[in-house]
């Protein structure tokens, strides 16, 4: 993750997992040392947002940066100007949390004169088992809907294929078959394959893409 550009882009579906991933990501770079602001851009999603942990977060000492009207229940579409902070002060290691559909990611295209080629990445968390990016085709359509509306390219893929907490060592290979057929048909390389602890231990080590552990942050622990 160290190779990783400075300002990371985290997109996928609704129910990819992809603000678990962003936290996750967080939590390790500040664990690393790093200075580290986390960006929740998702002003479509009403639930399991990043902005939710901001308390937990900052305790880790990540700066968190989400709607500029102050409360996690407060659903108005208000963006902070704070959002330029990662993307301005190279000091920090920035994560954007994106929302997650096309439309989210009109939000990202605010910004896009920030994302010079070479300076960023963008990595599309992939969970085969979302019935809109469950075949190859149905994924490559939304990733390119996604690059259109942000205005920046994807740089990676993120093989995060689970059932949350009942996830298994199939899941996880079935949606790298998808993510390897994703990679080929678009020339873009996976990047991570993120699964709960449990899981990633039982992995085999060949798999094409860097094992990513992560704890269930957005999940309660009554939740299933």
């Amino acid at each position: 993750m160290l190779n990783d550009k400075r300002i990371r882009i985290i997109i996928g579906h609704y129910g990819s997992g992809k603000t678990e991933f962003s936290v996750n990501y967080a939590v390790k770079l500040a664990s690393l040392g790093k200075k580290v602001a986390l960006v929740d851009l998702d002003i479509v999603n009403l639930y399991f947002r990043s902005r939710e942990k901001a308390d937990i977060l900052e305790e880790m000492g990540i700066k968190v940066i989400a709607s500029s009207v102050k409360g996690a229940a407060v659903d108005i579409p208000a963006i902070s100007s704070q959002v330029l902070v990662p993307l301005q002060d190279k000091s920090y290691e920035g994560i954007i949390d994106v929302g997650g559909d096309p439309v989210g990611a009109r939000t990202l295209g605010m910004y896009y004169q920030h994302f010079l080629p070479g300076e960023y990445d963008m990595f599309f968390v992939l969970n085969a088992n979302r019935p809109e990016t469950q075949t190859v085709e149905k994924a490559m359509e939304y990733l390119r809907k996604i690059e259109d509306m942000a205005r920046a390219k994807v740089t990676g893929i993120i093989n995060n294929t689970h059932m949350l907490k009942s996830t298994t060592v199939d899941d996880v290979l079935r949606g790298q078959v998808l993510a390897e057929e994703l990679s080929e048909k678009t020339n873009i390389p996976i990047r991570y394959i993120s699964t709960i602890e449990r899981v990633a231990k039982e992995l085999p080590r060949d798999l094409n893409g860097e094992i990513f552990p992560m704890n269930l942050y957005m999940r309660e622990e009554w939740m299933v």
